[in-house]
């Protein structure tokens, strides 16, 4: 029988502030960055006040990894210095690959009701830190979607779903650190057991309800980092909804400072004269 994987450590997210003022709940973020390497932050945000959303996130800079935005709901509006504009509404994803520079702002496109989704930091490996940067929006429609035989919805961002029943290619794949990046809906009673690969970080963040993670029950708002090898069952008695969060790690060093992640502290200081004299986009 395959052994289960433990888990490390559940995390619960810290109130935080970003861009002009936006209020959201800061999960991966902060010291000892390298237990949930490939993965550098995760927000998740949330609200129907506009007080709480409506500065966004003016124009800023980004080096050295990608983004991942996933829109629950809400409108938001992306613009960069290559020319892209994106509408990202809800359901959708935003797909941005920073590398060696992108300046770009993220800015609501409503002025009341409901704003709600996550964005993930994901680390680029040192050989494309300073590759060339890319965007893609994704509608609703062009992320893949599944339900299982006992009713659990899969939404595929990222990398392959495979239940052992039911396989399905994401939207994205990345060779270097093969993310795996699921949107996972569990009915009432349900249990659903993916395959993950060996050697890969997973990570799951409850933001709905209440799972069964291999058997400990874990409550919403929590963030669950599971060892490297064995396989995962998730249960729900009352229903729940979970990103799955799992990609190899890069076993490189991590330096960040601000919105640049480099690998050495030289790397990051050239990041800032970059930025200071214009050529960070160069």
């Amino acid at each position: 029988m395959t052994q289960l994987r433990s888990i490390l450590s559940i995390h619960t997210g810290q109130a935080a502030s970003d861009g002009a003022g936006v209020r959201l709940t800061r999960v991966i973020g902060g010291p000892d960055l390298e237990r949930f390497d490939p993965y550098l932050m995760l927000d998740e945000f949330g609200s129907e006040n506009p007080d709480d959303y409506i500065a966004g996130f003016p124009p800023h800079p980004h080096r050295g990894f990608e983004t991942i935005t996933y829109m629950l709901e809400g409108h938001m509006r992306h613009e960069d210095h290559m020319g892209n504009v994106g509408r990202l509404k809800s359901g959708g994803v935003q797909w941005m690959t920073a590398a060696r520079g992108v300046i770009h702002s993220e800015m609501p496109e409503q002025e009341e009701g409901v704003m709600r989704g996550f964005q993930l930091w994901l680390n680029l490996p040192a050989r494309d830190k300073l590759g060339d940067p890319g965007y893609r929006d994704f509608a609703p429609e062009e992320i893949p979607r599944l339900r299982t035989a006992v009713g659990v919805e899969v939404v595929v961002i990222a990398g392959r779903f495979d239940d052992g029943h039911e396989q399905l290619d994401g939207a994205v794949q990345r060779p270097h650190t093969e993310p795996q990046l699921f949107d996972l809906q569990l009915p009432a009673g349900s249990t659903l057991r993916p395959r993950l690969l060996d050697g890969h970080r997973v990570l799951l963040y409850v933001y709905e309800g209440e799972v069964q993670v291999n058997g400990t029950r874990v409550g919403r708002s929590r963030l669950v980092r599971l060892s490297e090898q064995g396989s995962l069952e998730l249960a729900s008695t009352s229903g729940a909804r979970v990103l799955l969060i799992a990609g190899r790690p890069l076993g490189e060093p991590i330096v960040q400072y601000g919105p640049f992640v480099m690998n050495s502290r030289e790397e990051i200081e050239q990041a800032l004269r970059d930025y200071r004299d214009g050529r960070l986009t160069a």
